[in-house]
């Protein structure tokens, strides 16, 4: 009885073996598998589904049939005309071929390092065999744009009108022929040119991010500067103008004041003369003898003490002294 559940304990835990790695294996969405037999490639399915390999001399290697995503590491590279930028690439590819993805890297890590020397070199030799421009731009649209500064606190409108011709700029650039997108679409030909004998197929290869290095930035920076000096300038110069143009009012207006205050003042004094000639005139009627006296003694007062020297008194001027 013993020897008989022992032997059917071991049956069972054959048949547990043979279910486990049994003849079947289950391949789900988005994967693809390749089946070898004693390191030998016997067979490749790419459908999903429930699949049958020998049992105990197949094995079954999975890959994700999904698009995949390699992402690589910023690189400072020298451009045609030698300006230093850093590109941060990225990519997305496929196992599309599996039986030689398995022959050749058989891991998706490998591939991963295969891709890196591969796509490294492409970015690198693509940037470097072309300007600048062509990488940070897709189109001319650049040569046609004119720059408005927008005025501001000014009311009048004939001025902020001029004030506007005198900041706007037309930026005119090297016009491109390739552009970043051209630059990828090279990379991406040439890249796939290496990746095809690894059964991988390359999707795209974007240039996600580039960064100028700090002498390109320092230049940059120093043109923006340039480019902001001479708005500034263009205000400073309105300003002189509008300074110019108050000052000169100012002015008329000051000498328009000080002319009708200095005609006021003459009218005023030509009357006051008037008046003071008549009270003259009505003194002297009533008294002449008084008014010629007292006109002579006012003119000795002012005259006199600055007489040093008096050389005779015969003349009618000092009549009256001696009377």
């Amino acid at each position: 009885m013993k020897k008989t559940l022992i032997t059917l304990a071991v049956i069972v835990a054959l048949v547990i073996i043979v279910i486990i790695l049994g003849p079947f294996y289950i391949l789900s969405e988005g994967e693809q598998s390749v089946v070898t037999r004693f390191g030998a490639i016997v067979k490749v399915e790419t459908e999903p589904g429930l699949k049958i390999k020998m049992p105990f001399v197949d094995t079954v290697v999975k890959y994700s049939s999904k698009i995949l995503a390699w992402d690589g590491d910023a690189q400072r590279i020298p451009t045609k005309e030698n300006q230093f930028i850093y590109v941060d690439p990225t990519s997305r590819w496929v196992i599309s071929d599996p039986k030689r993805f398995y022959e050749t890297v058989k891991t998706v890590e490998n591939a991963q390092l295969r891709l890196d020397d591969i796509l490294d070199s492409t970015v690198r030799t693509v940037i470097s065999e072309n300007y600048l421009n062509e990488a940070i731009r897709n189109s001319n649209r650049i040569n046609n744009m004119t720059v408005v500064e927008e005025v501001s606190n000014i009311d009048d409108l004939e001025a902020a009108e001029r004030l506007r011709s005198l900041t706007v700029s037309s930026t005119q650039q090297e016009s491109i022929k390739i552009g970043r997108q051209g630059l990828s679409d090279r990379m991406l030909e040439l890249a796939s040119s290496y990746t095809q004998e690894y059964g991988i197929t390359l999707i795209d290869v974007i240039i996600r991010q580039i960064k100028y290095s700090d002498d390109l930035t320092e230049t940059v920076y120093q043109r923006m500067i340039k480019e902001r000096n001479q708005i500034a300038e263009a205000y400073r110069s309105y300003g002189r103008g509008q300074l110019a143009q108050w000052e000169g009012k100012t002015t008329s207006e000051q000498m328009a004041i000080l002319s009708s205050a200095y005609a006021q003042a003459e009218q005023i004094k030509g009357v006051a003369d008037a008046e003071a000639t008549r009270i003259y005139a009505e003194a002297y009627e009533l008294d002449p003898e008084f008014f010629e006296l007292w006109r002579t003694l006012d003119s000795y007062s002012q005259t006199m003490p600055d007489m040093e020297k008096v050389l005779s008194t015969d003349i009618s001027y000092f009549d009256l002294l001696y009377k």
